[in-house]
């Protein structure tokens, strides 16, 4: 349980190498487009006309606004509005390996400075694991079991590492491996950390996912995990799933790149939950640095 008054935390600064990849321009980069965020995840729907009279802005300006984040998938346009994402398809990998893709790499290095040398990781499927594998790259002597042949194949090429991969069917779309042979592989471990990704994040601290035999693999990973870190950008605190795979209570930490809003604050400390956020440096850089106590 974390003590209330040291809710926000932030660990030593990490040394190891930095995560490769293409460059993205960040989402949601004016402060309004998070306030959207959260006014229509509150509401389901909001129309612009009541956007712009809540920003005081022209109906222009909200449709520039909400026409970045509809394009990333983040919301939907609507007649008139912007509504949430389905709750029963997910974003294309392809797509979501490019969303929030700074963010990502902020929670990465944070998620790897928490991860002492010699220890056993269990990193499921999703591109947020995927970044905090690169992250790891500067490690020596993890032990890595995964689900996750993205993830497998970046942590395989760094000596010193010993990854282990379950077998099952693999998924053509993303590459995860999801079964009974994946489970009951999992099953054979009991590691240090067990870091996870997760679709969405409901308001009552339900945490969801689209695929339920996916759900099933991050459900062991949880059981079989002395420690458990939720990885999320803000974006999952919006998006809405179908199939509950935990809750939030489940998990002993969660790093984010933002924080959440005042009512998910308050399901987080009331789970005990410790929160780290890797917020972006005034100067651009990706450091992580102290939110503040909750």
């Amino acid at each position: 349980m974390s003590d209330s008054n040291n809710f926000f935390k932030e660990g030593p600064q990490y040394n190891g190498p930095s995560v490769q990849g293409s460059v993205n321009r960040n989402l949601s980069q004016h402060p309004k487009q998070g306030r959207i965020m959260d006014l229509v995840s509150s509401h389901g729907y909001m129309s612009i006309e009541a956007l712009a009279d809540h920003f005081s802005v022209t109906s222009q300006t909200v449709r520039r606004w909400v026409n970045e984040l509809c394009n990333q998938d983040i919301l939907r346009r609507y007649h008139g509005g912007v509504g949430l994402p389905s709750s029963v398809e997910n974003v294309a990998y392809a797509t979501r390996q490019v969303m929030c893709l700074e963010e990502k790499r902020r929670i990465a290095r944070l998620v790897a400075q928490h991860i002492p040398e010699k220890a056993s990781i269990i990193l499921n499927i999703g591109t947020t694991t995927e970044e905090v594998a690169r992250g790891l790259c500067g490690h020596v002597g993890l032990k890595v079991i995964t689900n996750n042949l993205n993830v497998a194949q970046i942590l395989s090429q760094k000596d010193g590492l010993e990854v282990n991969v379950a077998g099952g069917m693999v998924r053509a779309r993303d590459g995860g491996i999801i079964g009974p042979a994946a489970m009951a592989f999992i099953q054979q471990f009991k590691v240090d950390f067990g870091i996870i990704g997760i679709s969405s994040i409901d308001t009552d601290g339900d945490l969801l996912d689209y695929d339920y035999n996916e759900v099933n693999i991050s459900r062991t990973i949880i059981k079989n995990s002395r420690q458990v870190f939720l990885v999320a950008d803000h974006t999952k605190f919006v998006r809405k799933s179908i199939v509950r795979m935990a809750h939030i209570s489940e998990v002993d930490a969660l790093f984010t790149d933002r924080l959440p809003s005042d009512a998910m604050q308050a399901v987080l400390k009331e789970s005990g939950v410790e929160v780290y956020v890797a917020e972006e440096q005034a100067d651009g850089h990706s450091t992580p640095s102290t939110a503040g106590d909750g």
